[in-house]
């Protein structure tokens, strides 16, 4: 049987995500982050969709040169930096910027025999206590990167932010003010702000935003949706009915019998499961769209298949169409109640999905043997 869950991708509704971005920042220029495989949706056609956007983020070295591989030419900056001194050839080669977060990784740029110097991001820990030089170290790091010949200049400075997705949280106004008071007298371009940030804290607007999430037509706000934040989401995932069964009252449901059937009901089989990447710890009563009406999961959520309540949709049908998240269904409503995040919901997005797209774009063309509407198993993705 032909696979008939998709994951259909709108690239329209992807720049005006990112016209949102510039409508809200409008004086920042745009490095759009497309690490993890531009959070399911697909690096190369994402990169294509954002052809306008001023740089691309990711976190690794093999996103980037699949990127460069498939003829992106924007400025790529590697979220993460190096970790080894054998990768700075192949960043001088794919003309990659780097984040350098670590005292290390000065010491092997400075002893680095390179082609072309490196641009470089400074990053400073301003309070999320991940990766940056601690406001005590960035002035030594600041001084020996501006003499090191193998740094490209001028030097830029970033900082991230740990809690801006929470606006009654003062450590986004604290780390703010930490950033601003360790970099001052440094005579270079900042980058703040997230995607919760931009939306939620314009004095971080600085001359770099870095939006991921919100790109991808999702809120980084806990118990608000893509809409009320003026957003589309670009992916929607979908499938078919592949069953439809006349249950009685006190009949189980899927495997471990967890849920049994109040009254007699017919449900129904759509063919995705956890192996597809629906969580599988989504709960019954999950919402689902059955014909553009909203059904619940029952039972387990098994490998291949979910069931369905189809007491409100009796008429419904082998093959008719549902939806498990997208347009008419916010992600961030299905992570609910998957006690998870719309982050790994679109990340988990399996291999064996085949994905569309619903829309061309005029400078969204990409050239010859890199299409945008690829499956994800093609080394193109």
């Amino acid at each position: 049987m032909t696979r008939t869950t998709r994951a259909l991708i709108d690239l329209h509704a992807l720049q005006h995500n990112l016209g949102r971005v510039r409508e809200l920042a409008p004086a920042s220029r745009v490095m759009a982050i497309v690490k993890a495989d531009a959070y399911g949706h697909g690096s190369v056609r994402v990169a294509y969709g954002l052809a306008s956007v001023d740089s691309f983020g990711v976190a690794r070295l093999n996103e980037a040169i699949t990127l460069r591989e498939a003829g992106i030419t924007q400025p790529i900056v590697l979220l993460e930096g190096f970790l080894d001194a054998a990768e700075l050839p192949l960043i001088c080669q794919h003309r990659l910027s780097v984040v350098v977060h670590h005292a290390a990784q000065i010491d092997m740029l400075e002893r680095a025999v390179l082609s072309a110097p490196v641009p470089v991001w400074i990053k400073v820990d301003s309070g999320m206590h991940r990766l940056g030089f601690t406001p005590a170290e960035v002035r030594n790091a600041w001084e020996r990167l501006k003499c090191c010949p193998q740094v490209a200049k001028p030097l830029r400075l970033m900082t991230h932010l740990a809690s801006a997705d929470n606006r009654a949280d003062d450590l986004t106004s604290k780390q703010l003010t930490c950033f601003n008071s360790t970099v001052a007298g440094l005579d270079a371009e900042h980058s703040i702000a997230n995607s919760a940030a931009i939306l939620g804290w314009p004095q971080t607007h600085a001359d770099w935003v870095r939006p991921g999430l919100m790109l991808y037509g999702v809120s980084p706000f806990p118990g608000r949706t893509a809409a009320q934040d003026g957003l589309r989401p670009v992916m929607t995932l979908s499938t078919k009915l592949i069953a439809k069964h006349a249950l009685s009252k006190g009949d189980s449901v899927g495997y471990g019998a967890s849920w049994t059937c109040p009254h007699d009901m017919p449900i129904g089989i759509a063919a995705i499961g956890y192996g597809d990447g629906y969580p599988r710890h989504a709960v019954s009563g999950t919402p689902v769209l059955l014909n553009g009406r909203r059904v619940s999961l029952i039972g387990r959520v098994s490998m291949d298949m979910i069931c369905l309540d189809l007491s409100t949709q009796p008429e419904a049908g082998v093959g008719d169409a549902v939806i498990l998240w997208g347009e008419g269904l916010p992600v961030e409503e299905v992570a609910q109640h998957a006690s998870t995040i719309p982050y790994e919901l679109l990340c988990a997005v399996a291999r064996r999905v085949t994905v569309d797209v619903a829309s061309t774009l005029d400078d969204a063309t990409a050239p010859s043997g890199a299409p945008l509407s690829i499956h994800p198993a093609s080394p193109a993705v």
